[in-house]
């Protein structure tokens, strides 16, 4: 397997970087052989495979937090890296090009005063970088137009950094989701419910899946119908079941009622059958808009289910606002924590951004969607077009109700089943490659829903597998471009750009190195529903992730976790020497040992396995 190096950066003292790459948010890689690079390379880091250098420059990089540093700066096909040249500490930035959004020139010829001439980064991970230049001669040309061209490839006609990587890992992450075993381990298909390939060449839906899971009772030419009368072709499909009541999570879009209020009476028939496939008594709607907004969808075609027409069926609005709203929330967050903390009136700041507010909304829904389910009762989710608010309230009441997605593994499967294979418009939302930052499809729609898995990690430290870590990894991937895993809008333009043979999975860097994700606090329960409190007093604002690039608000490992991996590290040691023992006692010169000792040191886990640490 080739080894993984860096690709977060930050402001970073050297003698930091071990500590860093030990922290959330950082990739395990060999601090040893960055250290030779450092002494040996004029590029000072190690270079993934496939990775090639472009160009390097003296530079000043004007740090928000300890002022204008001078150094070097290198860029790759891949990243942007800084070295500074006699700070000390040691000054080093290594950010993915994938997470810049934007690139523009700071100043002019004729700018006055001190590295008022340069370059101006935002970057999509919650920072943004400034670097100044001589005045003379162009000198920042040759760099913004190499970094504007590598750092937007798909506006230049060039290609994502994951079509050029070469990196091999142990493991291929792309056979982590396969849908029918998941389906399967549901216990599908059933008397009531069917899986169809209807879609196998995306003639019904170009944003769905090829396999489907829909009522028995509906027919082909049903299917077909239905999909004329549902936004973007997306009919209602099922997500989930729950195997003793058989409840049912369906996801779709919105229904294409018009301001003259259309009916279709095969939708109507539809979600008739989803009900009575198991005696539901009323099909609940949870339509994630607010009420005024689905309304105002009328007028372009959209709507929602009226109750004189869907007659065996209830509508609650769950008030979740649109993508722009999320996306102007974000940005008045990162006002407030980039790169100086509001210290002074933090709460009203805070407050301010509606961030948490946002937060709260979508994890009440995602409750009330779980105690539905819980309670006997199948339901139907959507929002507009059913691959953003929909999403994250089927996946997060999924991660409450079945344990399997809190596993490692299992949480690969949900956001492969629920958000790229169903359609989140990953592309459009993070802008992979794209040099239009103005674009009003971008939005946080992902990053919030990692955030609210968070919040529940938080209020149920022992129930999840993975750790903050994955999390971190998942978001700075998200931006990075090194993987293949979210980039494309839907399953039908991955399969037109091959991004399964020709890119890594980012599961294949996961799962080829487990125990850095997984949480020591970890304590199987298979039946446990988890119900969060979704109330603003209990939640928090995910420092280690939003703030994490501020030098002075850097969180450390717990004393607890630190404590637990030291006492699970001893407990492997002492399960070695059991075994070295074992060895020398069943050897020839051991052989007056009695039988009842032997069979005791036999298998050490079985005590071992009952063994807690009392905290």
């Amino acid at each position: 397997m080739t080894a993984p190096h860096v690709t977060l950066g930050e402001v970073l003292p050297e003698r930091a970087v071990q500590n860093r790459l030990t922290n959330p948010g950082t990739e395990n890689c060999s601090l040893c052989a960055s250290r030779e690079s450092l002494k040996m390379e004029p590029l000072a880091v190690t270079l993934l495979p496939g990775e090639e250098r472009v160009i390097d420059k003296d530079i000043m990089y004007i740090c928000p937090f300890s002022g204008p540093v001078k150094g070097k700066v290198f860029i790759t096909n891949y990243r942007l890296y800084f070295k500074s040249a006699d700070a000390d500490p040691s000054v080093t930035l290594n950010v993915p090009l994938g997470a810049i959004g934007r690139v523009e020139k700071m100043g002019g010829a004729s700018s006055r005063g001190e590295n008022s001439y340069g370059l101006d980064i935002t970057c999509k991970d919650m920072r943004n970088l400034r670097f100044a230049l001589k005045q003379e001669g162009h000198s920042r040309r040759d760099i913004f137009d190499i970094l504007f061209r590598y750092a937007f490839p798909l506006s230049h006609g060039l290609l994502l950094f994951a079509y050029l990587s070469q990196e091999k890992y142990e493991e291929n992450g792309w056979s982590v989701y396969k849908p029918m075993e998941e389906f399967r381990r549901q216990g599908l298909p059933t008397d009531k419910w069917r899986i169809t390939f209807i879609n196998d060449n995306y003639e019904l839906c170009d944003t769905y899946p090829t396999i489907l899971v829909v009522p028995f009772k509906a027919t082909e030419e049903d299917l077909r119908k239905v999909s004329t009368f549902r936004s973007r072709g997306r009919i209602p499909v099922l997500s989930w079941i729950h195997r003793e009541n058989q409840a049912v999570i369906c996801r779709c879009s919105q229904p294409l009622v018009g301001m003259s209020g259309k009916r279709n009476k095969d939708d109507e028939r539809y979600l008739e059958v989803i009900r009575e496939a198991n005696g539901t008594a009323k099909l609940t709607i949870y339509d994630a808009r607010p009420s005024v907004n689905a309304v105002a969808n009328k007028a372009t075609g959209g709507g929602y289910e009226g109750d004189d027409t869907y007659q065996n069926a209830e509508l609650v609005f769950l008030d979740i606002h649109n993508i722009h709203v999320m996306r102007e929330s974000l940005k008045k967050l990162k006002d407030i924590v980039y790169p100086n903390v509001e210290e002074s009136h933090w709460l009203s700041s805070l407050e301010s951004t509606h961030w948490l507010e946002h937060i709260k909304l979508v994890l009440s829904g995602a409750i009330q969607v779980a105690d539905k389910i819980s309670g006997g009762n199948s339901v139907v989710v959507h929002c507009s077009d059913g691959w953003d608010r929909t999403a994250q309230l089927t996946s997060l009441a999924m991660l409450m109700l079945d344990s399997h997605y809190r596993t490692l593994r299992g949480f690969q499967v949900l956001l492969e089943k629920e958000w790229i294979s169903f359609g989140h418009k990953f592309a459009s939302r993070i802008g992979h490659g794209d040099k239009n930052h103005a674009d009003q499809d971008r939005s946080p729609i992902f990053v919030q829903f990692i955030d609210c898995v968070w919040q529940m990690t938080k209020q149920f430290p022992t129930a999840f597998e993975f750790n903050e870590r994955l999390l971190m990894t998942i978001l700075d991937h998200l931006f990075s471009c090194r993987f293949g895993t979210f980039l494309y809008n839907c399953e039908s333009a991955r399969d037109t750009n091959e991004v399964r043979s020709k890119t890594v999975s980012l599961w294949s860097l996961v799962n080829s190195d487990s125990t850095s994700y997984l949480n020591p606090f970890y304590t199987p329960e298979s039946s446990r529903v988890l119900y969060p409190v979704a109330s603003m007093r209990h939640l928090e604002l995910w420092v280690t992730y939003y703030i994490r690039w501020n030098p002075r608000i850097r969180q450390q490992q717990s004393p607890v976790e630190q404590r637990y991996m030291e006492l699970l590290a001893l407990r492997d040691e002492y399960l070695k020497k059991l075994e070295e023992l074992q060895l020398t006692d069943s050897s020839p010169n051991s052989s007056h040992l009695s039988n009842s000792s032997a069979s005791n040191a036999a298998s050490p886990t079985q005590h071992i396995n009952h063994l807690h640490t009392p905290f």
